[in-house]
């Protein structure tokens, strides 16, 4: 719903109000469900970006989604796509992200959102990033209505407002916040694992969605299910940058299930494929080799009552 275009680049160091000289320019077609797609189609599972896009940088847009081979349904709207930006600043290795808010949607290209879902064929819909200005809080609740009417399972990966209601209106089959979105989402700080357990776990037990994977960046993630929460450790590895991190996580995760693997392998490839993201500087995303790779160091997920300190005691 929110598409950006993703421009990364080096400076030696960031200053106010002189004129910095980048280099390593690199330009990626971005948003949380092109960037899933992008680590699907690497990993040779077919999937089709569905998006937004307008304005004199939509066909731009376009241009990148074809550069990477990706099949696509373009919806168009007259505001312009959203350019992101994150700079890598090497004197300290920090790295700043620019984010605007994107364009705002009417009505009409709201339904007309929808109503691309109602042609489209697959298997399993991910629903993924926030919702542009004009775009109703509950429309990742109407999408998933509207897929779970079809047969089609139904993947979450958003925040705030959008998030609540898409968890609110159920029907998921995974979702995925992170630990601040799911607190968030309860309107409580959660400090330890087995508050993040718990809370992961209510929503499972509520019957909104069968996973939920609450990724905790260096601290690894919990995955909740019906049978208990489990925990997976952060891999040892040195961040180049966070970006598309989560993306990553989801696409491994997703990857796996549409492939037949059960949830704790699933888990497993989340780990594997968000780690290798955090490998490569700006906007590369994940890796087949690297993820094929970290996935030998994934150990097996923790139960509830193994972790120290009683974490996950239920």
């Amino acid at each position: 719903m929110n598409p950006t275009i993703d421009v990364s680049y080096d400076v030696e160091r960031v200053r106010h109000t002189h004129k910095m000289r980048t280099d390593n320019e690199w330009y990626a077609p971005g948003g949380g469900g092109i960037n899933v797609a992008r680590v699907l189609s690497r990993l040779g599972t077919p999937s089709r970006c569905i998006y937004t896009a307008g304005g004199a940088t939509g066909p731009a847009l376009d241009g990148l989604i074809d550069r990477h081979q990706l099949a696509r349904t373009r919806i168009p709207i007259e505001g312009p796509t959203r350019v992101a930006s994150a700079v890598l600043e090497r004197e300290t290795g920090k790295e700043y992200r620019f984010t605007p808010q994107g364009p705002h949607l009417g009505e009409d290209e709201c339904r007309a959102c929808l109503a691309a879902l109602e042609e489209v064929e697959c298997g399993t819909l991910v629903l993924s990033g926030s919702l542009p200005p004009g775009v109703p809080d509950d429309f990742y609740a109407h999408a998933t209505a509207l897929m779970r009417k079809r047969g089609v399972a139904v993947v979450l990966d958003s925040s705030g407002k959008a998030l609540a209601s898409g968890i609110e209106g159920g029907g998921l089959l995974l979702v995925k916040p992170s630990q601040g979105e799911l607190a968030a989402f309860v309107g409580r700080p959660l400090e330890n694992l087995e508050a993040i357990g718990a809370a992961a776990m209510a929503i499972v037990e509520a019957g909104r969605a069968q996973l939920v994977a609450v990724t905790m960046g260096h601290e690894g993630a919990v995955l909740a299910r019906k049978s208990g929460p489990l925990l997976l450790p952060a891999l040892k590895i040195e961040a180049a940058s966070a970006v598309g991190a989560g993306d990553s996580f989801v696409a491994g995760m997703v990857h796996a299930l549409v492939n037949g693997h059960d949830e704790l392998e699933a888990f497993r490839w989340g780990i594997a494929a968000g780690s290798a993201a955090v490998l490569r500087a700006g906007t590369d995303l994940a890796r087949p080799d690297d993820i094929k790779r970290l996935l030998e160091q994934v150990g097996a997920p923790v139960a509830h009552g193994e972790v120290e300190a009683g974490v996950f005691r239920r």
